[in-house]
């Protein structure tokens, strides 16, 4: 990229986001109630249109290779607030007031990030299955199997 390019790319005006090699770009949501992250996801070039002209956070499924309007199944769909890309233009953060229960995660929790690894042990070289995760949310908000009518 030319140094006007990239020019342009980081100081313009221009939303020009820049997709990775698999056409997706991550999105990271945070609860504009909350300021928690809620969530991290990914958009396609189609994804990303359907909710800037919906106002209604609408993902790129890897696992299933389609659209993925957020809280469609639940109804904690996820109205956005505010969008932002970062300076290079290949990440993305949206604040977005979830509806419903309240809750992003598919297993009933307000954050997908409901467990935190213990600060002591960074930097002590120690990985894997020998870490404990600590729970940050007490209990899940919803109960996942009988809002989507299976266990997960």
């Amino acid at each position: 990229m030319s140094k006007t390019n990239t020019e342009a790319l980081e100081k313009g005006l221009a939303f020009t986001p820049r997709f990775a090699a698999d056409g997706t770009i991550p999105a990271v949501a945070t609860d504009v109630e909350t300021g928690d992250v809620v969530m991290l996801a990914y958009m396609n070039e189609a994804s990303l249109r359907q909710t800037i002209e919906t106002g209604i956070a609408t993902y790129w499924s890897r696992s299933r290779q389609s659209l993925w309007v957020k809280g469609e199944t639940s109804g904690n769909r996820q109205h956005i607030v505010a969008m932002r890309t970062d300076c290079d233009q290949d990440a993305l953060w949206i604040t977005v007031r979830v509806e419903g229960h309240g809750a992003s995660c598919h297993r009933g929790y307000h954050s997908c990030f409901y467990r935190a690894v213990p600060t002591e042990i960074v930097g002590a070289g120690t990985v894997g299955e020998n870490v404990p995760l600590e729970f940050c949310e007490a209990e899940p908000v919803f109960n996942p199997s009988t809002v989507y009518g299976k266990k997960s």
